[in-house]
């Protein structure tokens, strides 16, 4: 019972976080063509989110409903799982600050797009990738369930492939800026990669 209520609260406050700041950059800054990512990539990745949130919500309303994908995993590493999607709270919270109306679901840029560098920006180029990293392991881990870890996996693993996508669609709108950027800057973990 622990591990669904800290699921739940977890999941509401995350959901709710993105959404507020997703619908609020999408009235400030128009729609963005999804096309740009390319087909293969927008469509799994899509996909593999859809079921692995689908997952998180069956779990959530009854864990019983995805026993049939359960993992016999020890509590402490459970409990592990429940940390970093605790970690991953504020950490998400600030990225979505950070970013503004810069925020899509896609490579897109918007019209009124700017260059942040700020907040997690400051040391990572791509800190919502990282972010989910710890929000999908974490939740793989609290609720001991390999079809969402292998579908958040799998997300996560597209969201690396469309990264060299998103580099170039940044470049091509900010030139110079955005090289300078990238060279003081890690893609994923600060310092290191």
């Amino acid at each position: 019972m622990p591990f669904q209520l800290i699921a739940i609260i977890s999941f509401s406050l995350l959901a709710s976080t993105g959404m507020y700041h997703r619908i609020k950059a999408a009235k400030a800054g128009g729609s963005v063509s999804r096309k740009e990512e390319g087909a293969p990539i927008m469509v799994i990745l899509r996909v593999c989110g859809l079921f692995m949130w689908l997952g998180l919500v069956t779990y959530l309303i009854n864990p019983g409903w995805m026993a049939w994908s359960s993992l016999a995993l020890p509590v402490w590493l459970r409990w592990t799982g429940a940390v970093l999607v605790i970690i991953a709270i504020p950490l998400v919270h600030w990225m979505f600050r950070s970013l503004g109306n810069n925020v899509t679901d896609t490579v897109a840029i918007r019209k009124e797009h700017q260059l942040v560098t700020k907040g997690p920006y400051k040391h990572i180029r791509h800190p919502m990738y990282s972010f989910s990293v710890l929000m999908f392991m974490g939740y793989a881990l609290l609720t001991a369930n390999w079809f969402i870890g292998i579908t958040g996996l799998i997300a996560l693993i597209l969201l690396g492939f469309r990264t060299p996508i998103e580099e170039s669609k940044l470049e091509e709108a900010f030139g110079e800026a955005y090289r300078e950027y990238a060279k003081q800057t890690a893609r994923f973990i600060p310092g290191v990669v």
